[in-house]
């Protein structure tokens, strides 16, 4: 049977909507609940800004490491093993969490959640359906990013009703009861028919000699290593906003009902870009489309700046934020494809995230200090806009790059 046979599958649309409401779940659980758990941690055993988000950091760290492998075996068709492990191990390391009264635990817990989120999250599912889908894995991709965008919009209230119900420490495990009773089963049903797995068993030598070729041959691109720091800035400076913007805003004074309104308005707002891209974006050029994406980021950064305690600002910071990383993912997702090849994707796409993730590791560790330097978070601020610009700037290349591969191409051909 071809690839492509299987996007005429009816099961594909219901195991695309399963992969979607796994990410939102382990997006919610593992990644958007962070935040939310600093200060009763803090207050409870006295740790620093500092402390809790290394941990966070190793976490993020250990994930990017993990990154290339797990799409290693994503290319060679354990895709089923590979998300219902990481979620299993997801629940497992939260459990341990909750019951942290030291910082080992605390690290230890976070180690396994990096693997975890390695295992999890965007990267493995995009490198399953372009592999499976390749005729509709935009769209397919889209959906998927559509409904996980709701992420942090669902489970950032519901944590936080968790953490003032129950403690953070019963909250987590409320919070490994809900990814273990969703994630698992939706892993291990979803991905039961892996529609390749016994070509690739087949031809696993061949396929690997392919994948690895395929690698070489990326590290030997520049548009390969442009967008490597593209995503590798842009990721820094959103996992430094993202596990500290509520500390920020408390920082700052900010009410209750603005912060809670503040992040959960980021959720609809990556959704509602991800449908401007799939409706109103598909008739624009897809260059203009990827600059206002990379230059949304620091505009969002200059509205947090000004915007003070003013709850229409911090509105208004939310959309653009939001919307900026919404579209992002979508283009984290297609851009390999579109500017490279689709060889080796799960491969490539894991070594292209390994920097990404160490850099969302490195981030919130390098914020909480900055913090100390003025005991505020206004340098933070300016020192992720100067990041943002970076990003901006690495994906400028990356359209000059491409424009000129083809003006070059084009001359030959001529």
């Amino acid at each position: 049977m071809p690839p492509y046979a299987s996007d005429r599958k009816p099961e594909s649309n219901r195991a695309t909507w399963a992969l979607a409401t796994g990410q939102l779940v382990a997006w919610g659980v593992v990644y958007y609940a962070f935040s939310l758990f600093v200060v009763p941690m803090e207050q409870e055993l006295g740790w620093s800004r500092a402390s809790t988000n290394a941990a966070l950091s190793c976490g993020l760290l250990v994930s990017g490491l993990a990154a290339y492998p797990v799409g290693k075996w994503i290319d060679h068709g354990h895709s089923r093993i590979v998300l219902t492990a990481g979620s299993l191990l997801a629940s497992v390391m939260l459990v341990l969490w909750s019951q942290a009264a030291s910082l080992v635990t605390l690290f230890a817990a976070w180690v396994g959640l990096g693997v975890s989120m390695a295992a999890t999250l965007y990267d493995p599912v995009f490198a399953i359906l372009t592999r499976d889908y390749p005729r509709s894995f935009r769209t397919k991709i889209t959906l998927v990013t559509l409904v996980a965008g709701f992420a942090s919009t669902v489970f950032i209230p519901l944590t936080q009703e968790l953490v003032d119900a129950l403690g953070w420490r019963h909250a987590l495990l409320a919070l490994a009861a809900i990814n273990a009773c969703m994630c698992l089963p939706i892993h291990w049903l979803a991905l039961r028919n892996d529609p390749n797995v016994a070509a690739l068993a087949v031809n696993k030598e061949r396929i690997r000699a392919e994948n690895e070729a395929s690698v070489r041959r990326a590290l030997q691109t520049p548009v390969f290593w442009a967008l490597a720091v593209c995503f590798t800035a842009y990721y820094a400076t959103f996992a430094a906003l993202t596990f500290h913007l509520v500390p920020l805003m408390v920082e700052r004074r900010v009410s209750q009902p603005s912060i809670l309104a503040t992040m959960a308005v980021i959720g609809p707002a990556q959704v509602l870009a991800r449908v401007l891209w799939f409706t109103v974006g598909r008739n624009v050029s897809s260059k203009i489309v990827s600059l206002i994406i990379t230059s949304a980021f620091p505009v969002s950064v200059v509205i947090l700046l000004v915007a003070g305690t003013s709850p229409i600002a911090l509105i208004l910071f939310a959309v653009i934020y939001g919307g900026a990383n919404g579209m992002m993912t979508i283009l984290r997702g297609t851009i390999v494809q579109d500017v490279m090849w689709t060889e080796g994707y799960g491969a490539i796409s894991g070594l292209l995230s390994a920097p990404s993730n160490i850099a969302k590791g490195v981030a919130p560790i390098s914020a909480a200090l900055i913090w100390t330097v003025g005991q505020n978070y206004l340098l933070v601020e300016w020192t992720v806009l100067v990041v943002s610009l970076i990003s901006t700037t690495a994906f400028c290349m990356v359209a000059f790059l491409v424009r000129h591969r083809s003006s070059t191409m084009t001359a030959a051909i001529d």
